[in-house]
């Protein structure tokens, strides 16, 4: 099936421990030791762990109290999106450099589709190669890559031989590569997922392949075609460049839970001004509005209200997040605000058609050279 795919050399570049390693970068001290991003008190969350702290079993969504438990020595640093974005952006025009089809996921990682690249080097795992030495040279910090004919593999691959490491899966090796890999390693299934296969005696990609779509489908409902497709190595997705923004969104997770909706309305006032200056900094602007509510007792709930016309500025975000909050009775006592808001103006995008690229057989792709 795969040499009716599209051509390409897709490389997935992922920093290693990104804001743990911007923190030690710019904090020498910090260097050898365990560190964790956010997740300061009694109430934090880990944003991100250091190597020497992920020893300890420290990773990000760890409560801080967990983690401190885990790894008593660990030093907590404040977040600083400002300075990741900076770094961000300074990776990101390496990239460009290379290729124009750059699709960023987030601060810290990207695909690049390099079949056709601005250096004309034919070794996609050379660019990869070239690439993590200019980051590390020129910016300071560490990153793997994974190489190969799809977004799909290339993303499992870069976390093969983190960190500061790179795999490439050569076309002609696809299909042992996926058949011999663990089921939890596959983009896609999560924990839940992964245990339900199991329990169906699924635990590798060779146990998936062995499974019909008709019994895909009727366990794993629409996501039946997606595992049957990406198992036999096909995975059509482009390297979009110009990635849709589909919602943008500000929480607050609070030292002490708040019973009182007049203390719960000044945190939402502090939300929506957040929010309001990324959509103006984003330069868009959204027509649903959602409060987000989690309880001391962890249940979550989200209540959502679409305006008619499109808006960015505080006031109006905030006076709906009032209505929301006002919708229904407090379940309990609450440790989490957040608003977010969809539906955003940036979803009216033009459909563009395909390349002369995209429309070429993938039978050349066994003498490229990876």
């Amino acid at each position: 099936m795969i040499n009716d795919l599209p051509i390409r050399k897709i490389i997935h570049v992922d920093m290693d421990a990104f804001y743990a390693s911007v923190a030690q970068m710019d904090y020498p001290e910090l260097k050898g030791k365990p560190i964790a991003v956010g997740g300061g008190g009694t109430r934090g969350v880990v944003s991100a762990a250091s190597y020497e702290a992920r020893k300890f079993g420290v990773k990000s969504a760890m409560s801080g109290r967990l983690a401190i438990k885990l790894c008593p020595e660990l030093i907590f640093v404040k977040t600083d999106f400002e300075r990741y974005t900076e770094i961000s952006k300074r990776i990101r025009k390496i990239f460009i450099e290379y290729t124009d089809l750059v699709e960023p996921l987030s601060l810290d990682e990207a695909y690049l589709d390099v079949t056709e690249n601005k250096m004309g080097f034919p070794s996609a795992s050379l660019i990869a190669e070239e690439i993590r030495q200019r980051i590390f040279n020129e910016v300071g910090l560490t990153a793997s890559a994974g190489i190969s004919i799809n977004k799909f593999i290339a993303k499992i691959a870069s976390d093969y031989n983190k960190p500061n490491g790179q795999k490439t899966v050569n076309p002609e090796d696809v299909i042992p590569f996926l058949e011999d890999l663990d089921i939890r390693k596959f983009y896609g299934v999560g924990k839940v997922t992964a245990e339900k296969m199991y329990q169906k005696g699924i635990f590798t990609g060779k146990d998936l392949k062995a499974k019909s779509l008709e019994y895909l489908d009727a366990n794993f409902g629409k996501s039946g075609r997606y595992y049957y497709d990406v198992v036999r190595g096909v995975h059509t997705s482009e390297v979009k460049p110009n990635r849709i923004r589909k919602s943008l969104a500000a929480e607050r997770t609070f030292n002490e839970n708040l019973s009182s909706e007049i203390f719960m309305l000044e945190k939402l006032e502090h939300i929506a001004e957040e929010v309001s200056k990324r959509l103006q900094k984003s330069k868009v602007a959204g027509k649903t509005i959602t409060l987000k509510i989690k309880y001391s007792d962890f249940t979550l709930q989200t209540r959502s209200k679409t305006l008619p016309y499109y808006v960015s500025e505080k006031t109006l975000i905030l006076e709906t997040a009032k209505d929301l909050l006002y919708q229904d009775i407090m379940k309990n006592s609450v440790r989490l605000l957040g608003i977010s808001l969809s539906n955003l103006n940036t979803e009216k995008s033009k459909k563009t058609k395909p390349t002369n690229l995209e429309k070429k057989s993938v039978s050349v792709q066994l003498k490229f050279t990876f």
